[in-house]
C-alpha cells in the first residue's frame, strides 16, 4: 500500500469512527468513560506514576476528569505552530481554548520538561492490537515520539472498545504505543 492510498483509508477510518463516537448517547460516553479511568486508577502504571501527561476531552473522546485529582501532578498540551508544549495544571486553575478549539492551561502556566513525565496518556480516534494510533491527522504525537528525550516515555492509548481494532494502516512515521486503555481494561502491547 503507497502512502497516499494509507492516508485515504486513514481519513476514512478516522471519519467513520468520530462519527461513532460522537453518535454515543450522553450517559454511555460517561459510564463508558468512568470504566475506563476505573481501569486506569487500579493499574500499577498509573499508581507509580508521579507526573503524568493527558488531555481534556473533545468531540466526545474518553473523558478522563475523574483522574484528575492532587494524587499525581498533571501535564496538558498547548499547541504551538505544528508541535505541543506540556504545561503543569492543577485541579480548579484557570483553563482557555487554543487554536484548534482545544482546552488548554494558561500560557503562563509551568513547562513540564520529558525528565518530569512518568506516563503519557495519549488521545486516539482508534488504536490496534499492534500499538499504532490514528490520530487526528495533524502529526502532532507523532513528532512529540520521534524526539529522543520522548521516545522512552511510556504512552497508554485512550479509546474506547469499539475503537480498538485488529489493525490500521500504518505510514513509517507512525509509532508504537507502549499499550491501550479501552472501558474493558488495559492492553500492554510493548
Amino acid at each position: 500500500m503507497s502512502s497516499t492510498d494509507s492516508r485515504l483509508d486513514k481519513a476514512t477510518w478516522r471519519r467513520a469512527l468520530l462519527q461513532q463516537r460522537q453518535s454515543l448517547p450522553a450517559d454511555i460516553w460517561q459510564q463508558k468513560s468512568t470504566q475506563l479511568c476505573s481501569h486506569l486508577q487500579s493499574s500499577s502504571l498509573f499508581a507509580k506514576s508521579e507526573t503524568i501527561l493527558a488531555y481534556f476531552s473533545f468531540r466526545q473522546e474518553p473523558d478522563l476528569s475523574l483522574l484528575f485529582s492532587d494524587n499525581h501532578r498533571w501535564g496538558f498540551p498547548r499547541c504551538a505552530g505544528k508541535s505541543l508544549s506540556w504545561h503543569l495544571w492543577k485541579p480548579g486553575e484557570a483553563l482557555q481554548i487554543g487554536s484548534y478549539g482545544l482546552i488548554e492551561p494558561a500560557p503562563n502556566s509551568p513547562t513540564l520538561q520529558p525528565a518530569e513525565v512518568d506516563l503519557i496518556l495519549v488521545p486516539a480516534v482508534a488504536c490496534d492490537q499492534q500499538g499504532y494510533r490514528l490520530g487526528y491527522g495533524g502529526g502532532f504525537y507523532d513528532r512529540l515520539f520521534t524526539s529522543p528525550e520522548w521516545a522512552s516515555k511510556p504512552t497508554l492509548g485512550i479509546v474506547f472498545q469499539f475503537a480498538y481494532l485488529p489493525q490500521l494502516p500504518v505510514d513509517s512515521w507512525d509509532k508504537q504505543l507502549h499499550g491501550v486503555c479501552t472501558e474493558t481494561g488495559i492492553k500492554m502491547i510493548q
